[in-house]
């Protein structure tokens, strides 16, 4: 059995400045972004390449901080629970951020 290590494994790619941003991109972005954050909730380590403008990653960064925070808020205290309707809050505004900086739709709402 070999053991796989890090450099082996091939880096995520997210562009956000597409040319076209079609259904197969929304796709393809949906899917990175899922397994993005199952790696982080599983403390993996995923190697991910951006591209885009600075203006643009720190919307993609922010929006996914927020999206792990709140999620982990859910799990931790049920969703009626203060903190987690606050990350809610958090994570709808940047997501707003995001898809103003980038004209791409969040996939998970």
């Amino acid at each position: 059995m070999s053991v796989i290590k890090e450099e082996k494994i091939a880096p995520i790619e997210i562009c956000l400045n597409p040319e076209v941003v079609d259904e197969g991109y929304l796709r393809q972005f949906g899917a990175q972004l899922e397994y993005l954050i199952k790696a982080i909730f599983g403390g993996s380590f995923v190697p991910a390449r951006l591209r885009g403008t600075q203006t643009q990653m720190r919307s993609f960064a922010r929006a996914l901080g927020n999206e792990t925070r709140y999620l982990k808020s859910f799990e931790r205290h049920g969703l009626a629970d203060r903190r987690t309707l606050n990350n809610r809050h958090r994570l709808e505004k940047a997501i707003s951020g995001f898809e103003k900086d980038t004209g791409i739709k969040w996939p998970f709402k």
